[in-house]
């Protein structure tokens, strides 16, 4: 996932201080909670104040996907860490979100994949057959996506340190257009394109737990994307720079993609509900346990903004390939309410999309 940032509450503190040498109240030390691993506000808050705080460079305070290298630009550098339970799931398992991750981060600076490096913390008594089973997962996605694995780590810890195996992949690739991207090329009356279903990985993850009995399983939509990004690119090629931004809504699910868009670009957004594909299967779910499908996680989504010129070839370029054949538009960027996603509800309402806060789920990639 990006490094994201923005503004708003520090990082939250301890109930409790303690008592000093003097006899005096200590201040209560701020804490790390599961919502800082949300991608909501509260990572976003500890990205600023932490990371970007220490770290600070040019490279990071645009705070992308993949990072741009090479002073020719033409170089994508990211790295992911997998932490999900249970490791398999419907649609996948930890291996295939770790390539799958990591391709669509490249993917979201239009980076062909070059290479990947994987590195692994195992828990003792991690079942070596699981192990295996993980790296045959990583090696099909891996082909899939044609790029290679071509180095790694492997660390050892106690039982009950890893909760069976963590997983951090980092990925290189070659950046394929010559223009600029991102959430400063857009321009009031750019399409804003998604290529298909939201909440199925958030769903599956949910139903794999244990914890609700589904009447029927939802999948994950774990995939490598970049096939269906240079189809886009490809179609958007006429156009020269009409293709604006790209961005995979992972954590915090669409409604953080386009916040953090209309907050980065300062222009508004303006969405149709009626407009956004869900399945049946997750729509019944988030009914039931009242959650709303446009902050779940996805693993194999794009958002695209493009030239409105360029939009329809791009959608239809994307419906070709085989993780965007529900491809489509879902709104466009204005001049209007800048730094404010607008949603037309199936109502014929306007609400405004805020940028969610805590976890609804923790451990979902």
């Amino acid at each position: 996932m990006p490094l994201a940032t923005g503004s708003g509450a520090s990082m939250t503190s301890s109930p409790s201080g303690g008592i000093d040498a003097g006899g005096g109240v200590t201040p209560p030390r701020a804490r790390i909670l599961l919502g800082h691993g949300s991608g909501g506000q509260l990572y976003r808050d500890l990205v600023k104040d932490v990371f970007v705080a220490a770290f600070a460079n040019p490279v990071l305070e645009r705070l992308d996907d993949a990072a741009t290298l090479a002073s020719s630009g033409r170089i994508a550098f990211t790295t992911d860490a997998h932490v999900v339970q249970p490791l398999v799931f419907p649609g996948g398992d930890i291996g295939r979100l770790s390539v799958a991750g990591t391709v669509n981060d490249l993917a979201t600076a239009a980076a062909r994949p070059l290479a990947l490096a994987a590195a692994f913390v195992i828990e003792e008594g991690f079942a070596l057959d699981d192990l295996r089973a993980v790296c045959a997962s990583m090696a099909a996605t891996a082909r899939e996506a044609d790029v290679p694995i071509v180095t790694g780590d492997t660390k050892v810890v106690e039982r009950g340190a890893a909760d069976g195996l963590f997983i951090t992949t980092t990925g290189v690739g070659e950046i394929v257009v010559e223009h600029q991207l991102g959430a400063s090329c857009v321009r009031p009356g750019d399409a804003v394109i998604l290529s298909g279903g939201i909440g199925e990985h958030a769903v599956a993850i949910l139903g794999a737990r244990g914890e609700f009995n589904f009447s029927s399983v939802v999948r994950s939509d774990c995939a490598p994307l970049w096939s269906l990004v240079a189809a886009a690119v490809e179609a958007a090629t006429p156009s020269a720079a009409a293709l604006r931004f790209l961005r995979d809504p992972t954590r915090g699910g669409l409604t953080t993609v386009l916040a953090e868009l209309a907050e980065s670009s300062m222009l508004g957004i303006d969405v149709d509900e009626e407009a956004i594909p869900v399945s049946p299967a997750v729509r019944s779910v988030c009914d039931l346990l009242g959650y709303d499908p446009l902050t779940l996680a996805n693993e194999g989504k794009m958002v695209l903004v493009v030239a409105p010129d360029a939009a329809d070839a791009v959608v239809a370029a994307i419906k070709q390939t085989e993780y965007g054949r529900q491809a489509c538009r879902i709104g466009v960027a204005t001049a209007a309410h800048p730094g404010r996603v607008a949603l037309r509800t199936s109502l014929g309402t306007r609400r405004v999309l805020d940028m969610p806060v805590g976890e609804l789920l923790p451990r979902i990639c």
